[in-house]
């Protein structure tokens, strides 16, 4: 369920956000990114665990250094980001043991990330945005 509820939220952002014109803007993905990776941190203070949130934001920074790349450079690096991210929350679990982590929470952003990632390839494909800032 937690996989098929994440799935379809992320689609629904995906044509909200192309809807209103949110996404035209080159760091809404990268956001989306960034807000993904912060939420093990989250966890982590939830279950108390000081050294736990050193190792989550370890991991966190990674996702953040390479959302901030994809906007800088090229919005690829966003899609590799969140796919990447939904790689991480595959293996998370034996990576690190965090208390806070909701059972259901891994499969959610699993589904989420790949399929947002899969959105923004998407549009990047299709030229609805571009995957690089203009020159200036």
């Amino acid at each position: 369920m937690a996989l098929l509820v994440g799935v379809l939220l992320a689609v629904v952002v995906g044509v909200f956000a192309t809807g209103v014109g949110l996404d035209r803007d080159r760091a809404f993905y990268p956001v989306v990114t960034i807000v993904v990776a912060s939420y093990y941190a989250l966890f982590a203070v939830m279950g108390a665990s000081t050294h736990v949130l050193a190792l989550e934001l370890l991991g966190g920074a990674v996702f953040v250094c390479a959302a901030v790349a994809g906007f800088r450079w090229s919005l690829w690096i966003a899609v590799l980001a969140l796919a990447g991210h939904g790689l991480f929350d595959f293996v998370h679990a034996s990576v690190i043991t965090d208390p806070g982590v909701p059972t259901w929470w891994p499969p959610f952003c699993l589904a989420y990330d790949v399929t947002a990632a899969a959105y923004l390839a998407w549009l990047l494909l299709s030229r609805r945005v571009a995957a690089a800032q203009p020159a200036r």
